[in-house]
């Protein structure tokens, strides 16, 4: 074996769990896998921890096959595979990788090529690999509902989430003007220049939205908590406008349909899980210039925010925590 294909490591779930507490990835020696014709081995330098790696790994996933390597988010090089891909620099993500295939949570990775995609060369392999589920996901939910224009008002609630974090940065570089509610005031690296960042705890969300889109309202409600806000986000809606949901508490909420065919509404829902590495990394691919022009900054990723596969455990649960910092192996 070359130096360049050597022997790493992976972290891998045996079967389902019953809860978090019952969690035990292991921690395994991993020869470079086998790849068919039309599919690349990547080495993995970086690789993001998000909720799904974790849940996937406690079997909340139907579709989770077992056993196999966790991990959607990736950034690393292509060592072996199509001769035009090789040594690139690649990142992406995938509702399958990690779920129904073997993820990024591992020193090797094997993707189909159409998956491939350059990592914009400004960004590091930490910050590459950090970016996936949480740009993806608002992507996508922008992408169904027209995407923000400029002299649109776009409502982010929970905007103090990845997902939120990325959706008002979409939102911003689109020229729209831009409402982020969360709980409490947004730290200064989070903050984006131009957008109105709103204390959601002090209440009174809806009459603040219409407060400052001149009493019009939202046109596009990309509301990333669900339940909690859905009363306030409908209220919110301007004519015609789009609510986004990619998550929910509770799973019945009260529905005035009166109120949402004379408002002309829409509601959009978004699982990335559905969609597959190809699918996946041709989104993040519509945002690659975006990072590599400075419109669009990557997640801060601290120097103690990274740790090897070996600490795989106490990643995990500070994720499923509810982690404010974003976390990244680095295999």
């Amino acid at each position: 074996m070359t130096a360049d294909k050597k022997t790493l490591q992976a972290v891998r779930v045996l079967a389902k769990v019953a809860n978090a507490d019952a969690l035990a990835p292991q921690i395994v020696a991993q020869d470079p896998p086998a790849y068919k014709a039309g599919e690349a081995l990547v080495r993995v330098r970086s690789a993001g921890v998000n909720p799904s790696d974790v849940k996937a790994a406690l079997g909340l996933m139907p579709q989770a096959v077992f056993p196999r390597i966790p991990g959607r988010d990736y950034a690393g090089v292509v060592v072996e595979g199509p001769t035009n891909w090789v040594g690139k620099e690649i990142w992406g993500s995938g509702g399958d990788v990690g779920i129904t295939r073997d993820g990024s949570h591992a020193g090797w990775l094997v993707l189909p090529e159409a998956a491939l995609r350059e990592k914009p060369k400004r960004l590091s392999f930490e910050e590459a690999g950090s970016i996936g589920v949480p740009f993806i996901t608002a992507y996508e939910g922008f992408r169904r509902s027209g995407l923000p224009q400029a002299g649109q008002t776009v409502a982010v609630l929970g905007a103090n989430g990845k997902v939120g974090q990325a959706a008002v940065q979409l939102a911003a570089q689109a020229g729209a003007s831009v409402i982020a509610l969360q709980r409490g005031d947004a730290p200064s690296d989070q903050r984006v220049k131009g957008v109105h960042y709103v204390d959601a705890s002090l209440g009174k969300v809806a009459e603040t939205i219409r407060q400052l889109s001149g009493g019009k309202g939202a046109n596009i409600v990309f509301n990333t908590v669900g339940s909690p806000y859905f009363e306030a986000s409908n209220l919110a809606m301007a004519k015609g406008a789009t609510q986004i949901f990619i998550a929910t508490i509770e799973r019945p909420v009260p529905f005035d349909i009166f109120t949402f065919y004379r408002g002309m509404h829409t509601y959009v829902g978004i699982d990335t899980l559905a969609l597959d590495c190809v699918h996946t990394n041709a989104l993040i691919q519509a945002m690659h210039d975006g990072f590599e022009a400075g419109s669009l900054q990557p997640f801060q990723v601290t120097p103690d925010a990274v740790f090897g596969l070996d600490q795989a455990l106490r990643v995990y649960k500070e994720v499923l925590g509810g982690a404010k910092r974003r976390i990244v192996f680095n295999p």
